[in-house]
């Protein structure tokens, strides 16, 4: 089986196609943790990314800070995160996964990746072996900052999209 010679964009479209639906085909497994995927998304970073204020939690989720606020208040009042006072600064109050939170997070990336392994068992073991290489390759070129090409067109695109506001507060709305 010949691979066909593809330039980065054109990899990057196939890519970016895999990548929704390998997130499909997990999701249902998801489901079973019983939280939305906003609540399982901000608990991943408590878990992975460790303790961080609303605000911080907010701007990696890009989410308003109020809607993060209510995210954590479902996530507290599951016992899945716990909110306290900055050591450092008492004004600031810092969100952590508990104990629980960080159980019911790693019992799901269980069940995500198990369910992915199912998906692979059917490949040879060379498959497998260059889907590992290539996931590699994904995590070094997602550490590396992005070209000047391309960070100009990201931030062309957003410009443009952010002009397809039907308020004036730019929220995406539509009034009236």
């Amino acid at each position: 089986m010949s691979t066909p010679v593809l330039d980065a964009r054109d990899a990057a479209d196939r890519l970016h196609s895999a990548a929704i639906h390998l997130l499909r085909a997990v999701r249902r497994v998801d489901e079973e943790t019983g939280l939305t995927a906003a609540r399982l998304s901000a608990l991943s970073v408590l878990v992975f990314g460790g303790p961080i204020t609303v605000s911080r939690l907010a701007r990696a989720e890009r989410v308003s800070a109020p809607t993060m606020s209510r995210l954590v208040k479902g996530l507290e009042r599951d016992g899945l995160a716990a909110r306290d006072a900055s050591v450092d600064d008492a004004r600031l109050v810092i969100v952590s996964a508990t104990p629980e939170g960080r159980r019911l997070l790693e019992r799901g990336r269980e069940r995500r990746v198990a369910e992915l392994a199912a998906r692979l068992d059917s490949l040879s073991p060379e498959e497998v072996g260059v889907l590992g290489r290539a996931a590699t390759l994904v995590e070094q070129a997602l550490r590396r900052p992005p070209s000047a090409a391309s960070a100009y067109a990201g931030a062309t695109a957003e410009r443009r999209w952010s002009g397809l506001s039907d308020d004036s507060t730019g929220s995406g709305g539509t009034s009236g």
